[in-house]
């Protein structure tokens, strides 16, 4: 959920005096990040978080050599079904962050800089419940959905048009790698891509199929 103007000003003051402060300001710079979680299930009001991937983004460029990767510790929801999506067993969480430590980490990489992804409101719905159990706030950052952009850019070019807005069709479009699903490090990278080709270069031919009579 965006916090809208008045419930940003009332965190601002209600954290006046928290090292949080400046989170709750309208951001004067230049980069964004893309981010992607890993979770234990597709409902964002009761998924756990797994994992947690973000690399910067400034003007046409990834930044790629800044980019965090966090791991938790695996959540009680952690079952056979969420594994088989993403891959990631309870043996491979037994060095993972507590959710608190998780959290500030990625806190301090992000700042309150807007975030770009693929289904990120998604991503972001699952954060705020996170921060507003361990800070008592949710993430103010704006948000920049990928596909969003993509779909405006091409109904531009071909209106009322069907599109495939799966990531791996946006990137075959673009003429842009296909990520290894369900790595959030590669699909925070992917979204990153995905944002400098719409922004900074020029789209490919549409390719849709007309939506049926």
């Amino acid at each position: 959920m965006m916090i809208n103007t008045l419930r940003r000003w009332w965190y601002r003051h209600k954290f006046k005096d928290s090292e949080y402060h400046n989170l709750f300001s309208r951001y004067r710079g230049t980069e964004l990040v893309s981010l992607d979680c890993e979770t234990t299930s597709l409902d964002p009001h009761s998924a756990e978080l797994v994992t947690i991937a973000a690399t910067r983004i400034q003007d046409n460029r990834i930044l790629t050599s800044q980019s965090i990767h966090l791991t938790l510790r695996a959540p009680a929801s952690l079952d056979a079904g969420s594994v088989a999506i993403h891959r990631i067993r309870h043996q491979d969480l037994n060095q993972g962050l507590e959710e608190s430590l998780a959290l500030e980490k990625l806190l301090a990489f992000i700042g309150n800089r807007p975030l770009v992804g693929y289904h990120i409101r998604y991503d972001k719905t699952i954060l705020d419940r996170y921060f507003r159990r361990h800070f008592g706030f949710p993430l103010p950052n704006k948000t920049v959905e990928v596909s969003h952009l993509y779909h405006e850019q091409l109904e531009r070019q071909l209106p009322n048009a069907y599109f495939d807005l799966s990531l791996e069709a946006i990137s075959r479009h673009l003429d842009l790698p296909v990520p290894p699903r369900h790595d959030a490090l590669q699909d925070a990278i992917a979204a990153a891509m995905i944002y400098v080709r719409l922004t900074h270069g020029d789209l490919p031919h549409p390719v849709a199929r007309q939506t049926p009579c």
